[in-house]
């Protein structure tokens, strides 16, 4: 075991999750892959400006002992810590540096990541994905749609494949959890939004298997024998917790993890 993971092995690494409607948070064991702690689940504060997530994030690192760097996945294409999108947030995180940001207030180091890439990260090293090559897509389906591409096990970064045009909308219009709810549809009928949107990811990277997240997994019962693609589908391991244990990995892969 190399010394980043040996004191891994001791770490309790914080980890965040922002979302459009819920800002996540635990202390995450990143050698196990598992929860230390309930999720702390806060409404996003209104606007999801910067400021005001960044205040947010800072209370609950005070209030949350942890060791080492901390983990931040986001809802936006992540480039070397600077947010290039804004994906259901405040536009204003467009070009905003928010590793040094939140490093700046909690004065610890800061991975900061996609949040489907996340999820992925966590899945594909302890979850559904463990042991897979080929392609692999994980999808998550929350306030909008996530996605995260894996090739013989590597991630490929911020594909945003939710804002793939799928008919005459975005996928993520059609088929997003938070789209369910606001058009009322059965499970049967947003099941067949999901698989049109399965249907063109497959068309254009033919994916050997999608792992299936987010929020919505909570009732796979409901709707998991719905799905169909020509590649196999399978639920997430860790459903809504998997991008705080993939924050939490990256955050240790970022840098040591002495306190």
């Amino acid at each position: 075991m190399s010394r980043v993971h040996r004191r891994a092995a001791e770490a309790q690494i914080l980890a965040f999750d922002v979302g459009g409607s819920f800002v996540k948070a635990a202390r995450v064991d990143p050698v196990r892959g598992a929860l230390l702690d309930e999720v702390r689940r806060v409404p996003t504060p209104a606007g999801a400006s910067p400021a005001d997530v960044v205040a947010l994030l800072t209370d609950i690192a005070n209030e949350l002992p942890s060791t080492g760097p901390v983990g931040l996945a986001f809802p936006a294409v992540a480039r070397k810590g600077v947010a290039m999108t804004a994906a259901n947030i405040d536009r204003r995180w467009i070009g905003t540096d928010a590793r040094a940001l939140l490093a700046s207030r909690i004065h610890r180091p800061v991975a900061f990541l996609n949040d489907a890439d996340a999820a992925g990260l966590a899945e594909m090293r302890m979850g559904a994905g463990r042991g897979r090559d080929g392609t692999v897509l994980v999808v998550t389906l929350g306030t909008g749609i996530g996605s995260a591409l894996f090739v013989d096990g590597r991630l490929v970064p911020n594909t945003e494949l939710g804002h793939l045009q799928v008919g005459a909308e975005e996928a993520e219009q059609r088929a997003s959890a938070r789209s369910r709810v606001e058009r009322g549809l059965r499970w049967e009928a947003w099941a067949g939004e999901v698989n049109a949107v399965l249907a063109e990811m497959h068309r254009l990277l033919w994916p050997d298997l999608f792992i299936i997240g987010g929020g919505v997994t909570e009732n796979w019962a409901s709707f998991g024998s719905l799905l169909s693609s020509p590649a196999e589908i399978v639920v997430a391991r860790y459903g809504n917790d998997a991008g705080l244990i993939g924050a939490a990995m990256a955050a240790v892969e970022s840098g040591d993890v002495a306190p």
